[in-house]
């Protein structure tokens, strides 16, 4: 509890103009500026590979925000009355639909494929247990108008040369199928009920369940799901698995793709580490193809996601978002800038080149201004910066 003598307010404390809605924060120096520049070594990296910079708004009129694709993302999305149109608006929950709608309307006519990118911020109805953050920074690329699994590969290898150039390396590639299990259920003509119960079992990972109730269906679905579901793991083992199969045409084709998938990821990527799961159907449900997770190195945990999906029109997409805050916890921070205390009329031309050498130069503004009480590392001393020695 603040004490009551400071003249600070207590910032959790009601009424307080620090207190801030559950999952929205401040984001403070250094980090903010650490997710700045990590942003834009992040869209450097999809700029060396043709992808170019969109910047939808964050608000746009309820029918076109969510329709296509948007409608996955419809109960997350923050609705409010345009005092000018009197129409319905949403805040943005995700940023590829508003991609999809700008490639679809204003670059209808450009060459495809369309390379686009972005970077800013989302909110959210509701965060998650593991991640309570409402409002959300995404930097993304997307792929429109191609259906070719060298399209997918592309997306897959620029995100990880992206993470790479953070310092995020190796990483891991988990490829989903999320249409394989409907698949499967619908040539099975599973009772609706018994294919919710075997959606919850597979989501489990409740291989027991998954046994039982796959036993109900009958073949082929009795041995092909099981089996799906214990191949998860290297890619090699699952498309293995997959190969042996008995499936249906419409599985069949998934699978396929998949293959046709991961073969391209590792043309153009040999070392990079993919992981298959046939079965898993997790992600955002306008995915119509093979799904993407990345995850970095050590603990880092899930950094990305992406995969196929069709823009409006029904025209072929495939993409990936990248989740700065997520890398920005798993990414090594960089060198602080140094910062050089410039004394009371300290010379121009010497403070202008030290900011060419990259110093951030701090002018002091009055007699009572001093280099550990404005957090410098270094003093102008004779035009050139002296290090200050180091506190124990």
């Amino acid at each position: 509890m603040a004490n009551d003598s400071s003249p600070f307010p207590d910032p959790l404390a009601a009424g307080s103009p620090a207190l801030l809605p559950a999952g929205l924060v401040d984001l403070l120096p250094p980090e903010a500026e650490r997710e700045a520049l990590l942003v834009e070594a992040i869209m450097a990296a999809f700029a060396a590979h043709g992808y170019e910079r969109v910047k939808p708004p964050l608000l746009e009129f309820e029918d076109s925000l969510l329709a296509g694709s948007g409608v996955a993302v419809a109960e997350q999305t923050f609705r409010l009355m345009d005092p000018v149109s009197q129409r319905m608006m949403g805040l943005r929950a995700d940023t590829t639909p508003q991609v999809a709608r700008i490639a679809g309307t204003r670059l209808a006519g450009d060459a495809r494929p369309l390379r686009l990118c972005y970077a800013g911020q989302v909110l959210r109805v509701r965060g998650t247990q593991l991640a309570p953050e409402r409002q959300v920074p995404q930097a993304g690329i997307e792929l429109i108008g191609t259906d070719a699994a060298a399209a997918d590969a592309e997306v897959a290898v620029v995100a990880t040369e992206a993470l790479a150039a953070v310092g995020l390396a190796p990483a891991t590639l988990d490829v989903t199928l999320p249409t394989m299990t409907p698949a499967l259920l619908d040539a099975a003509r599973v009772a609706p009920s018994l294919a919710g119960r075997l959606a919850r079992a597979l989501d489990r990972k409740d291989a027991t369940a998954v046994d039982a109730l796959a036993a109900e269906v009958g073949p082929p679905t009795a041995s092909a799901l099981p089996a799906l579901l214990r191949s998860a793991g290297p890619a090699d083992g699952a498309l293995a698995a997959l190969a042996a199969a008995d499936l249906p045409p419409a599985a069949r084709a998934i699978a396929d793709n998949a293959a046709a998938v991961v073969a391209a990821v590792r043309a153009r990527a040999p070392s990079l580490r993919v992981t298959l799961d046939p079965v898993e159907f997790r992600g955002l449900r306008y995915h119509e193809g093979v799904a993407f997770t990345l995850y970095g190195p050590g603990n880092t945990g899930e950094l990305a996601r992406g995969g196929r999906y069709l823009s409006p029109g029904d025209e072929p997409a495939t993409g990936m978002t990248l989740y700065p805050n997520a890398v920005l916890r798993g990414a090594p921070a960089p060198p602080a800038r140094p910062r050089v205390f410039v004394p009371l009329g300290g010379p121009d031309a010497a403070v202008r080149a030290l900011r060419g050498e990259g110093f951030a130069t701090v002018a002091a503004l009055s007699a009572a201004d001093t280099p550990e009480r404005l957090r410098c590392t270094h003093v102008l001393r004779d035009g050139r910066a002296v290090p200050l020695p180091a506190k124990d």
